[in-house]
């Protein structure tokens, strides 16, 4: 199953200038769009949000093409400056408007950038596409009993993530301290991801209480409506299927 088509007429967060004419090429729904939108958000930063339909394979058309060449979502214009990647246009927003959530100091910001880093590799190759996308999207299912041996391989491999997460958070508010970092947002779009196959995240409490604590963030619940919608359609969908 794909994403549904959002609507054209998205209306961006408020926002206040940043240096430049900043663009954002994005899909509401996809796990590494959401941390950059809900960043923008809740740092009011003026961006251009241009809505790139998965639904219809624009991503795969040439004029995007040319853009970003791996057809994938998002990509940041900086007047003609082009980036992509999540994690790189957290940390480039971060520095270009001077934000607290990616420390100067060189140990913190290190301590986030690591964060950042598992995330961009267990957390999305054992949860996401693992256990997630494997399910919810046709182009990463697969056939037959390979299916469910692709499952089984991934399934001990995110508890283990889960598992060191949990005791990375421990007892802050945040993974890297008491005060947010963009390896929060970053964290939360990933880990949220589990909900559109309902995954249980209650055996790591820590896990579960930062997740709540960046879902009590003011714009949370507008940034998330598409992903919302789109977890509501695999729900109808497995109900009629049941």
């Amino acid at each position: 199953m794909t994403p549904p088509a959002p609507s054209r007429t998205v209306s961006p967060p408020s926002s206040r200038k940043a240096p430049g004419a900043l663009r954002l090429h994005y899909d509401p729904a996809s796990t590494t769009c959401r941390p950059i939108i809900l960043f923008a958000s809740e740092n009011a930063i003026e961006m251009d949000f241009q809505l790139v339909d998965l639904f219809s394979d624009e991503n795969r058309s040439d004029w995007y093409t040319r853009l970003n060449a791996n057809q994938a979502v998002p990509v940041l214009e900086h007047d003609d400056f082009v980036l992509t990647e999540s994690s790189a246009i957290l940390k480039y927003l971060a520095d270009l408007t001077d934000s607290p959530a990616y420390p100067k100091d060189l140990q913190q910001r290190a301590r986030v950038n690591e964060v950042m880093d598992f995330f961009n590799t267990y957390m999305m190759r054992d949860y996401v596409y693992g256990l997630v996308y494997s399910r919810v999207l046709g182009h990463y299912r697969l056939n037959g009993a390979a299916q469910a041996q692709y499952i089984a391989l991934h399934e001990p491999r995110a508890v283990r993530r889960l598992k060191a997460l949990d005791t990375w958070i421990g007892t802050k508010t945040f993974i890297c301290g008491d005060s947010i970092s963009i390896a929060d947002y970053f964290g939360s779009g990933i880990v949220s991801a589990g909900e559109l196959v309902g995954y249980d995240l209650r055996p790591w409490a820590n896990v579960t209480r930062w997740l709540n604590t960046m879902k009590s963030l003011p714009t949370w619940d507008e940034v998330h409506a598409g992903f919302y919608g789109w977890r509501s359609a695999i729900e109808a969908q497995n109900r009629a299927t049941a």
